[in-house]
């Protein structure tokens, strides 16, 4: 069949999902190159091969496709802990190394995932909950903990979790701010916090 008949009978959703694919990756390379202060539509316009109008299709400003493509990199964080988890994990403070092992690598190797993360730069929140970043991240770990590794649930592992992310949201920050690859020493004290905070939760549930 001629190229443009396949064109032609491609589902609009399929192809709008990959003109957003497209325009999601330019921003990401973007980032990289020129930093979130600096990036404009115009150039992720240009990155792309497409135009300004299409970008305004999608999206009304440049931040809004920042928080899409942040949205993005959370996916792409849950997926990788999820099948990362089945591979390595098999207690709660693997788990919780997985986190960071997972949040690690995309650092390295995801196109402006190190710069953008989560978004926090733009906007504390996901657009679509309104819950903080970090919250969201920190209600899956601790479900994570519960239902899967056998962590007693209870108030205090709810909070300590939420501290633990808060924590690594920072360290991590700096083991990125000037090293692309991560500086260890920054990496290594947050697994030291992490086993010393979890210790605590683990040893109720193996004495119970």
């Amino acid at each position: 069949m001629p190229k443009s008949a396949i064109v032609r009978t491609e589902p609009v959703q399929q192809r709008s999902a990959e003109r957003l694919t497209v325009l999601l990756d330019a921003a990401a390379i973007l980032l990289d190159d020129l930093g979130i202060d600096a990036i404009t539509t115009s150039d992720v316009a240009k990155r792309a091969h497409s135009s300004v109008g299409v970008i305004y299709r999608y999206f009304p400003n440049i931040q809004a496709l920042l928080r899409a493509l942040a949205t993005r990199n959370f996916d792409k964080y849950r997926a990788g802990l999820a099948a990362t988890l089945n591979k390595r994990a098999t207690s709660a403070l693997d788990a919780l190394n997985v986190a960071i092992d997972v949040y690690v690598e995309l650092s390295r190797t995801e196109p402006g995932f190190r710069v953008l993360s989560f978004g926090k730069i733009i906007d504390r929140r996901f657009n679509v909950d309104r819950k903080s970043n970090n919250t969201a991240l920190a209600e899956i770990l601790t479900d994570l903990l519960i239902t899967t590794y056998g962590v007693p649930a209870s108030d205090a592992l709810i909070f300590d979790i939420e501290v633990t992310v808060e924590i690594a949201d920072s360290l991590l920050e700096r083991a990125f701010l000037y090293d692309p690859r991560g500086e260890e020493p920054f990496i290594d004290k947050l697994r030291e916090f992490i086993e010393q905070l979890l210790a605590p939760h683990t040893k109720e549930a193996t004495t119970e």
